[in-house]
């Protein structure tokens, strides 16, 4: 992970994130004008320098293009837009004015500031890791990179900032919040959230960080799912539905706050994925005879046989069959392989995989004797909870469909200005 080119198509989304956050603190309380400008333009300038770092060339990446000439013209446009937004913006200064003042460090807005406050130093993180190399070569004449460790160090603490700051904000009140009314409507979640530690904990999980970061999560998704089951029980109280239509009316009333909130479901998903692959990925390499094994966190990887042949579309395939068992039960076959191709003297290497929910055991094979089938080496990663990266990544999609689907009122009132455009334009 932390590849360069991802770094850089990741910024944008922080600075936009932010700004989805601060543009709501505008619409309710006339504040943020100035700031939200800002973030727009940042948004946009990290977008073409993304461009610009993956077409010229100037950092090394899987996904970069190779050196271009076209990195000086991309360079200078992202400084004359950026040169130029600014001076627009510094030309309506007096007309962006804050028509509300912030009123407690409680309240919803000020959680809100403080949540963009966190994006921003996660965006400068990793910035500064971006573009360090070129700093570096430019001052030093060596080029110095930053691994994940650097990342993961500086963003972990950031990042679960940000989680805590989302079960705490919904749940805060707009204007003026105290500790008093903020503690009494978050202390149900933070039971819920506790049992899940405690769960964690009973399952044998002991590292500190990992413990925190299931608080987290627990805390987060209670948050949520609590504050989204009170309005629909209170709906139901109203009105008499059942509570199935009770919560389909009131995400369609208000599409934008409960969308957000299956975006942040989405979010915690991931982060448990986050979590496993982070804080209990293993993995390990050996090298096997036939009917040898070897093992990783509870699984056995059995090699049984190796086979290697010439197809007719240019390749040379070699692919190993191995059994999997955990805990002494058998689970199937994987069949990682390796495939030659002699047109272009490249090799590509396919995984075997077995993908659950609970956790991923992701086999490659490393290395073998050309015309011995009975030694092979391989390697294994063991990735608990990943796959909730990518079913959080689903969930996310759908709250922003729901989020930004528009809504019947505003498309009536859409079409009743249009008619009287019409009318008048006629007229």
């Amino acid at each position: 992970g932390w590849d360069p080119v991802e770094i850089a198509a990741f910024l944008p989304w922080l600075s936009g994130t932010a700004f989805l956050h601060s543009v709501m603190i505008q619409e309710k309380r006339g504040m943020f004008k100035r700031w939200n400008m800002v973030l727009v333009i940042i948004t946009y300038s990290l977008v073409i320098f993304g461009t610009f770092l993956t077409r010229s060339g100037v950092l090394s990446s899987v996904h970069a293009f190779a050196q271009s000439a076209i990195g000086p013209l991309f360079f200078s446009f992202i400084g004359i837009t950026f040169i130029a937004s600014l001076a627009l913006l510094l030309y309506r200064w007096n007309d962006l004015r804050s028509s509300g003042q912030l009123n407690s460090m409680l309240s919803r807005e000020a959680l809100f500031l403080l949540n963009n406050l966190l994006f921003m130093c996660i965006l400068l993180v990793c910035f500064w890791g971006l573009i360090f190399p070129l700093v570096s070569e430019l001052f030093t004449g060596q080029k110095v990179t930053f691994g994940p460790p650097f990342y993961e160090r500086t963003t972990g603490p950031l990042f679960a900032g940000l989680l805590l700051l989302m079960g705490v904000a919904p749940l805060s009140a707009w204007g003026h919040s105290t500790v008093k009314t903020l503690g009494r409507a978050i202390w149900k979640p933070t039971i819920v959230s506790l049992v899940v530690l405690g769960i964690a904990f009973g399952l044998g999980v002991r590292s500190g960080g990992a413990l925190l970061a299931f608080w987290l999560v627990g805390f987060v998704t209670s948050v949520t799912l609590y504050d989204y089951g009170r309005a629909v029980w209170a709906r139901h109280r109203r009105t008499q539905e059942a509570l199935p239509l009770a919560l389909w009316n009131l995400a369609g009333r208000n599409r934008r706050r409960y969308g957000g909130y299956i975006i942040h479901l989405g979010i915690v998903l991931m982060s448990l994925g986050v979590i496993g692959i982070e804080m209990f990925q293993t993995e390990t390499q050996g090298t096997l005879k036939t009917g040898e094994s070897m093992s990783i966190s509870g699984y056995t990887i059995t090699f049984r046989s190796l086979a290697e042949w010439n197809t007719n579309d240019g390749r040379n395939v070699a692919r190993a069959v191995v059994d999997v068992y955990k805990d002494g039960r058998y689970l199937g076959q994987l069949a990682p392989r390796r495939d030659f191709y002699f047109d272009a003297q490249q090799s590509m290497t396919i995984p075997g995989v077995r993908s659950t929910m609970e956790d991923d055991v992701y086999l490659l094979l490393v290395d073998w004797q050309e015309f011995n089938t009975n030694q092979a080496t391989f390697k294994v990663f063991h990735n608990p909870l990943v796959n909730w990266l990518w079913t959080g990544g689903f969930v996310l999609i759908f709250g922003m469909l729901v989020a930004a689907w528009p809504e019947k009122e505003a498309e009536a009132v859409r079409r009743r200005v249009h008619e009287k455009a019409s009318a008048r334009a006629a007229a």
